[in-house]
């Protein structure tokens, strides 16, 4: 299986890229998985009429979910795993599969309510401020900015002549919101595919999506100031290691200390330090100790959980006296 990243390219960068797997690695049965936004119409089809078919599961736009959302309503649900259920259409030689896992209506509406939440109390200080119509409208361009899901839920206007602002909220959107949230509109050429495959195929895309965040965040592999190719090749290969390390850490957390990721346990690692303690002694000497700073309780926990031991503090070490400086004649 081929994952593509979220960045959408244009068809033909897609097509030389497909034709290039395939020159390189042969003909194979390979299941292109891809965000929305990724493939055009044309490439899916390309990929359909293929010999023999180029096998794809793509996420599909909110618009196209309108077009079947009458098609898929007296469709039953079918588990496809542990708190997602799924819907399938059959269509146009494509299979539809629409999803909903349970987590992801929690995380959404969390989200959807926090940020409506902002922008009703932002939304009621712009009205009660006493502002030209001009700055009036440049606040709520901020507001909508910064809130764009909860803007699409709120009906608001602004009176020319007076700057005067009213909103309210459109209940017909929100209802239709809260439908369709954690939820999800897959099609594919798969149409024997089994729904909990179909699921763990997109997830691993989800999973992709993270390692290349992590990989530009986390890790900073961008941006890259390196002017030499093989500079560039070794930066790319050092944030991948690192990329490996963390991905064994978050193995070892998952069933050491369940619920803490890797992030949060290096931020508390990053806690301990390590100092040089310079003591002067009565013949000119200087004793250097090296030492690090003793882990907090909550850190020491976590040192225990994952069965690791802290090192031995290092010895001692004696530096020369310091030879006067020679005189010159």
């Amino acid at each position: 299986m081929r994952s593509c990243p979220a960045t959408p390219p244009r068809a033909k960068t897609l097509r030389a890229f497909l034709a290039k797997i395939e020159s390189q690695y042969g003909k194979a049965r390979r299941v292109w998985v891809m965000d929305r936004g990724v493939p055009t119409e044309a490439v899916l089809a390309e990929m359909r009429a293929a010999d023999p078919p180029v096998q794809y599961l793509v996420g599909t736009p909110k618009g196209r979910l309108t077009r079947l959302e009458k098609h898929l309503v007296a469709k039953p649900w079918r588990k496809a795993r542990q708190g997602v259920e799924v819907k399938l259409l059959a269509q146009d030689d494509e299979l539809y599969v629409y999803a909903q896992s349970a987590d992801r209506v929690a995380k959404e509406r969390a989200m959807r309510r926090r940020q409506l939440k902002w922008l009703w109390a932002r939304l009621i200080k712009l009205a009660a401020m006493d502002v030209s119509p001009k700055e009036r409208l440049m606040k709520l361009g901020a507001a909508r900015s910064k809130a764009p899901s909860a803007w699409r839920l709120v009906d608001v206007s602004l009176d020319e002549q007076t700057g005067a602002l009213t909103f309210s909220l459109n209940r017909g959107k929100l209802r239709t919101a809260r439908r369709r949230e954690g939820r999800y509109l897959l099609r594919t050429n798969l149409t024997e595919g089994d729904p909990a495959l179909l699921w763990q195929y997109y997830i691993q895309l989800v999973a992709v999506e993270e390692a290349f965040k992590n990989l530009k965040g986390d890790l900073a592999i961008r941006p890259i100031f390196h002017q030499d190719e093989r500079r560039i090749e070794a930066h790319i290969f050092v944030a991948f290691l690192a990329y490996c390390l963390q991905i064994t850490l978050t193995r070892r957390l998952h069933s050491l200390a369940p619920g803490l990721a890797a992030r949060s346990a290096l931020a508390k690692f990053a806690a301990v330090q390590m100092i040089d303690v310079h003591l002067p002694t009565t013949d000119g000497r200087e004793v250097v100790l090296t030492r690090y700073t003793e882990p907090e309780p909550e850190l020491r926990l976590l040192i225990e959980r994952m069965k690791l031991t802290l090192p031995a503090q290092p010895p001692p070490k004696i530096a020369a006296a310091a030879l006067p400086p020679k005189s010159v004649l």
